[in-house]
């Protein structure tokens, strides 16, 4: 069986069709770009020699893969190539998509990555990230998810500095029916985040998620204010956090990454969320991001709505990003 045709068979189930469905139409604009230039290359290029590498090393690196991965990337293709005697780049189509799904899983077993949260007493997630990435938009939907999941979910709003914020956050709150602990602004987001814990246990919930600042003066004291909020959350809840999820805009490519790396190095992030992969054609980024920092990404966001937060499936991205290649091959085999 093609791995097309694999890609193809794990979503035929109601919910699993539902899933892909949703990436095809949110991964349009990567889709286009990405598949579009594959499809001219190989039509360009009828044997798979250096130049076609070459050309395919920058259809790669145009769509925000980065550099390092799309290096390891085409030497391991050309390995794969050569192994299989593959002399004609049709061929090489469905060894590139399987490869992508390598990059993403490397050496773990083949599946999601879910949240980690408590079996017993409270869960409590930080959510970081510079301003304007959509932090306060992807708090409020994963609110709005894990209530739908049957949590009791409460909001700490821990990002005091910027104008707006809380009120930002409050509207969230009221659409995903979910209550928000808040002070007034400027008030230290430490102290607000404890107020959130002590609600939160009061309340008996089961996630507390906390929002933070995205900038302060300089870099420093944004990560010195974010290390601050870690500890008082450690003390309060053994354990915890239980996440850090950091907010990553993919419309951003290699900007994203950078960010990654500096939160990172911080907070000790768990996982990513990629907003606005509906609204870029750099959709490579979430593999740069897996590949050189080794850090999941656990949601993406792909499209406006409050169900459009959806957790990340590297099989359902792949197809995202291949539907019109796995339909041509199906069309092939009809004929």
């Amino acid at each position: 069986m093609s791995f097309f045709k694999k890609l193809k068979a794990k979503f035929t189930g109601k919910e699993t069709e539902k899933v892909s469905k949703k990436y095809k139409k949110g991964m349009e604009k990567t889709r286009q770009t990405f598949s579009g230039r594959i499809n001219d290359l190989i039509a360009r290029y009828r044997k798979v020699d250096e130049d076609f590498f070459e050309e395919l090393e920058e259809v790669l690196i145009t769509a925000d893969v980065g550099v390092m991965t799309v290096m390891d990337f085409v030497d391991e293709l050309k390995m794969e190539v050569k192994r299989r005697n593959i002399k004609e780049t049709e061929e090489v189509k469905a060894v590139i998509s399987e490869k992508l799904v390598d990059i993403y899983y490397g050496d773990e077993e083949d599946h999601i990555e879910q949240l980690h949260l408590s079996t017993e007493g409270l869960s409590v997630i930080l959510v970081v990230g510079v301003n304007g990435v959509g932090k306060t938009t992807s708090i409020g939907k994963l609110a709005h998810r894990l209530k739908q999941e049957g949590k009791h979910v409460v909001l700490a709003a821990g990002d005091t500095f910027r104008a707006g914020a809380i009120e930002q956050l409050e509207e969230w709150g009221k659409r995903a029916d979910v209550e928000v602990i808040k002070q007034r602004e400027g008030s230290d987001p430490a102290a607000v985040i404890y107020d959130g814990i002590q609600a939160a246990k009061s309340r008996h919930a089961d996630v507390l998620i906390c929002d933070t600042a995205g900038r302060l003066q300089n870099k420093v004291n944004l990560m010195n204010e974010l290390a601050k909020v870690k500890r008082v959350i450690e003390r309060e809840v053994p354990g915890a956090p239980h996440e850090v999820l950091l907010v990553l805009d993919a419309t951003t490519g290699q900007n994203a990454l950078s960010q990654a790396k500096t939160f990172s190095e911080a907070t000790d992030v768990t996982g990513i969320i990629l907003t606005k992969l509906d609204g870029t054609a750099k959709g490579g980024i979430v593999l740069a991001i897996r590949n050189e920092l080794n850090i999941p990404v656990k949601y993406v966001g792909l499209g406006e709505q409050m169900e459009d937060l959806q957790v990340f499936d590297p099989h359902a991205f792949v197809f995202g990003l291949f539907a019109d290649m796995v339909e041509e091959d199906e069309d092939k085999d009809n004929e």
